[in-house]
């Protein structure tokens, strides 16, 4: 697999600039719906809603991904304000999903053998918050070549594969509460 490279020089060409709109509208939807998500009481509402906000949030990050890599004009990233505390929507969101709160994933299915780890949804929610936030913080500071490099470097290196453990712990919640036959409920609907 070769390495592509797409470099700017501080002002975006009309594609990147609509790429780089799309994302950051993906990244605001995503932020307001979690935020409304965590302060909710019901956590048989929130599993599917969450489901389709982190599905809707990896379609963005898959745009980001068939991209060459970004390389931004500075060549160290500006300061911007520091990030906010997501402390909060973490402790909403594990109070929230208390039930279904921790989930084992495989760490990279590549890996002889596979590695397995412990995860928390609200954990990781949270920390795809602070990712995605931070190139928003860049792209309204109208840094959109250093957003879009911070978006996909992030997306490749933590919120992607955190997102994709998050959609399949939710996606087997749905799957379990609409087809095990112990007549459990694992989420009320």
């Amino acid at each position: 697999m070769t390495k592509a490279v797409r470099r700017t020089n501080g002002k975006l060409p009309s594609d990147l600039e609509d790429l780089a709109q799309g994302i950051a509208d993906q990244v605001e939807s995503f932020l307001l719906a979690l935020r409304e998500i965590a302060r909710s009481e019901d956590p048989g509402r929130a599993v599917p809603l969450l489901l389709l906000e982190v599905s809707q949030l990896l379609l963005a990050g898959g745009r980001l991904g068939v991209q060459s890599d970004f390389v931004p004009h500075e060549k160290w990233e500006p300061d911007t304000s520091p990030d906010e505390d997501l402390d909060e929507l973490r402790e909403r969101l594990a109070d929230l999903l208390s039930d279904i709160n921790d989930f084992t994933e495989v760490f990279d299915p590549y890996n002889d053998p596979p590695q397995l780890i412990s995860a928390r949804l609200s954990d990781d929610l949270a920390g795809i918050a602070q990712a995605v936030a931070h190139g928003l913080k860049h792209h309204k500071a109208g840094r959109g070549d250093e957003a879009l490099w911070w978006w996909q470097f992030s997306y490749v290196s933590s919120w992607g594969g955190e997102a994709s453990a998050v959609l399949r712990a939710l996606q087997s919640v749905v799957a379990h509460d609409r087809l095990d036959a112990t007549g459990e409920v694992v989420i009320n609907t």
